[in-house]
């Protein structure tokens, strides 16, 4: 007998950061801008629909002609040939406009995503920093796909079902007035009760596709650290995570579900009573001799004929709400405050998308090493105490200078200043004597080669990494950094060379393959400025010697400014800078601050540089820096 295993209790998905509504944002506004472009290509899809629709209009009134010619025993040919060109072409009509409508929607949404992707790839990074990916992308995905019923096929539904609707109105009039004011008081009546479940369309479009970004943020939270869930067998969990989100989705879907199914309901509804309404009333008057017969079955007719262009009009209506809720959620990304200067053209708006992300060709740089100043330097995350508190240092150009200390020191905010990737409270951060505030983001980066303490590898081959921000660069530069990294010997074992996929985030790559790699594609940029965080951790000693030599020779033509716990990696650098808490505690050589420091000789005595104090084990603080 087999016991069932409970399933763990659902947690609730973490919801993406509230997203106040952005200022000066109206749906339907922004909803018509985006089919804007395309107003002439919808105006023709839209002239083809009312075709279509006229030919349908046209077909009861001759059919009433043909039973006239039947009662009056008088030709019907002429008639018939002429109802069946109607609906001949009324069928090829209707092919044609859903095939350009269709492929005017495929713009559409080609457009939106494309400038999403582009406004996605540029938001700062403290916009990036609380806002989970898999939230952001489903707003390039399913939300632009709403977006786009809702700017092509549902406005021209709407038209096209409002004007057929005037127009059978209309030719209803002309058959019999006193009928056609008992079909409106039955279909305004049924309007009202329309009016009331529409809006509510829109607010459970809106929870569905919140839903649909916390389902994405969940995978992207495990599938991003799948090694981790693993290992710490956190299946489940992650599990019931995304499962509540999915939940959440489902009950949001069957809600608009709900709301779409009563619109279908009530639509329906609302032809059939006007269909018996006006049966019963003219039937009556068929037997008091004030209607004719071929005036009812005409008239009839068109009652039949309103089910069509009404639920075009009501199903247009339903793709606009729901096109009204998404478009609120990607208007909100194009009011994220997004970095406007790194790419290098004078006007983005005249440039196309796969001309502004084409990469500068490589050229060596023969400008001198600039030094590198912090002056009177203050930043703090926001909701979070002062990170740095008046950092001022120089490092002299084409030196090597240090930055260590305690976890939480300031170590890595300095590097993030330092590339703009955020912006100083206070002070100002020079290269080469030029405030990095009036240089654009562009410029700056181009100046500046980064290697991550978590050497990120992108998926794609070992050359398309190695060359990443230095596409142009030549066979002969590529063969110096791979043998300064020692990946030389790497790529001659593997059978296709640079050409070896890497897999997702270099998963096939070990640890100190991938940071061997991230520091072999900075030395290739040939940068004026070198930042490596901690760019020696995972390398054994032969491997981290190698890269000593190679930092060696990159500061005699670049500055550069390293990250280090491993004092043993950084004890030659011309400078020394001892932060804690922020600031800067001490500075100097490694000698001369293992005679004037007491935290840099604890640290450097916990790593057997120099003998320690006393007998006395290291402190914690000396431990934590391990």
């Amino acid at each position: 007998m087999t016991t069932a295993h409970p399933m763990p209790p659902r947690e609730a998905p973490s919801p993406a950061p509230d997203e106040p509504p952005a200022p000066g944002i109206r749906p339907l506004r922004a909803l018509l801008q985006q089919a804007r472009p395309y107003r002439f290509v919808l105006l023709g899809s839209l002239l083809l629909a009312l075709a279509a629709s006229g030919c349908g209009l046209v077909q009861p009134l001759v059919a009433r002609s043909v039973l006239d010619a039947l009662a009056d025993d008088t030709a019907v040919t002429g008639a018939l040939v002429l109802l069946g060109v109607l609906v001949v072409g009324g069928a090829v009509l209707t092919g044609l406009q859903s095939w350009w409508q269709q492929r005017t929607s495929e713009q559409v949404v080609r457009s939106i995503r494309r400038d999403l992707v582009f406004r996605l790839i540029r938001l700062k990074i403290p916009e990036l920093d609380r806002r989970p990916p898999g939230d952001l992308v489903a707003r390039v995905t399913s939300d632009s796909a709403l977006v786009q019923n809702a700017a092509t096929q549902g406005l021209v539904m709407i038209t096209n079902g409002l004007l057929t609707v005037v127009g059978a109105i209309v030719l209803m009039g002309t058959v019999h007035l006193g009928l056609l004011g008992v079909t409106l008081a039955v279909l305004l009546g049924t309007g009202a009760l329309l009016g009331l479940i529409l809006p509510r369309i829109r607010e459970a479009v809106a929870r569905a596709q919140s839903s649909v970004g916390a389902i994405g943020a969940a995978l992207d939270r495990s599938l991003g650290a799948a090694r981790t869930v693993k290992a710490n067998g956190a299946e489940s969990r992650e599990t019931a995570r995304a499962e509540a989100a999915v939940e959440e989705a489902y009950q949001a879907g069957l809600t608009g579900a709900k709301y779409v199914a009563l619109v279908q309901v009530l639509s329906g509804v609302a032809i059939q009573a006007a269909f018996l309404a006006v049966l019963g009333v003219g039937g009556a008057l068929v037997a008091s001799g004030d209607l004719d017969a071929s005036q009812l079955i005409a008239f009839l007719l068109y009652v039949f004929y309103l089910a069509s262009p009404i639920a075009s009009l009501l199903g247009g209506l339903g793709m606009l709400q729901q096109g009204l809720g998404a478009i609120v959620r990607i208007e909100q990304v194009r009011h994220l405050p997004a970095e406007d200067d790194v790419d290098d053209v004078d006007d983005m708006d005249d440039v196309d998308l796969t001309e502004r992300v084409a990469p500068a060709p490589h050229t060596a740089r023969s400008t001198p090493a600039p030094p590198v100043e912090f002056d009177g330097v203050h930043f703090a995350y926001p909701g979070r105490g002062p990170a740095l508190r008046g950092i001022s240092f120089t490092v002299p150009g084409a030196t090597r200078t240090a930055l260590v200390g305690l976890s939480g020191a300031g170590k890595t905010t300095m590097f993030a200043l330092l590339q703009r990737f955020y912006e100083p409270r206070a002070g100002a951060i020079r290269i080469g004597g030029q405030d990095i505030a009036r240089m654009s983001r562009a410029e700056v980066r181009r100046r500046i080669a980064y290697v991550e303490q978590e050497s990120p590898v992108m998926a794609g081959t070992l050359g398309d990494n190695l060359r990443y921000a230095a596409t142009g660069a030549g066979e002969e530069d590529i063969a110096e950094v791979l043998r300064l990294t020692r990946l030389d010997s790497l790529i001659a074992r593997l059978p296709d060379g640079l050409d070896t996929e890497v897999g997702n985030r270099g998963v096939t790559l070990s640890g100190g393959e991938r940071q061997r790699l991230a520091i072999a594609r900075a030395l290739l940029r040939r940068p004026e400025v070198l930042l490596l965080d901690e760019a020696t951790a995972q390398l054994d000693a032969s491997n981290e010697q190698a890269l000593r030599e190679a930092v060696d020779q990159a500061a005699r033509r670049c500055t550069v400014i390293l990250i280090a716990h491993r004092l043993s990696t950084v004890t030659d650098a011309e400078q020394i800078i001892v932060l804690e808490d922020g600031g800067i505690r001490a500075a100097g050589s490694h000698g001369d601050l293992v005679g004037a420091d007491t935290l840099y000789r604890e640290l450097a005595a916990s790593q057997m540089l120099v003998p320690a104090v006393d007998d006395r084990p290291p402190g914690p603080e000396a431990r934590l820096a391990l």
